[in-house]
């Protein structure tokens, strides 16, 4: 019997994620803790050591109507965040 040796994909560590999404400066869709019929869509701009982001071009989208309502830019708190993820999937490049 011979074991041939896994091979795992290298996943991309939370920071340098997050990083990337602002060197392209990355069109994000932000879930929200208490907010689970609404979502932040807008351009990543910026973060800090307590993962506060600033969206430009910020957007409210409400789930259940489809609504998007503009707010510009804005400063979200990071204990509020549940999920960041690239609003336009078929720009990511599996590169690293």
């Amino acid at each position: 019997m011979s074991t041939k040796p896994r091979v795992q994909k290298v996943k991309l560590p939370p920071i340098r994620l997050i990083f990337r999404f602002l060197q392209k400066k990355a069109r994000v869709q932000v879930w929200l803790c208490e907010q689970i019929n609404m979502r932040i869509e807008g351009q990543f701009a910026g973060f800090d050591e307590y993962m506060n982001l600033v969206i430009n071009e910020a957007e409210e989208i409400y789930l259940k109507t489809g609504v998007r309502r503009k707010i510009g830019t804005i400063m979200l708190k990071g204990d509020c965040i549940t999920l960041i993820q690239n609003a336009n999937p078929e720009d990511n490049d599996d590169d690293e």
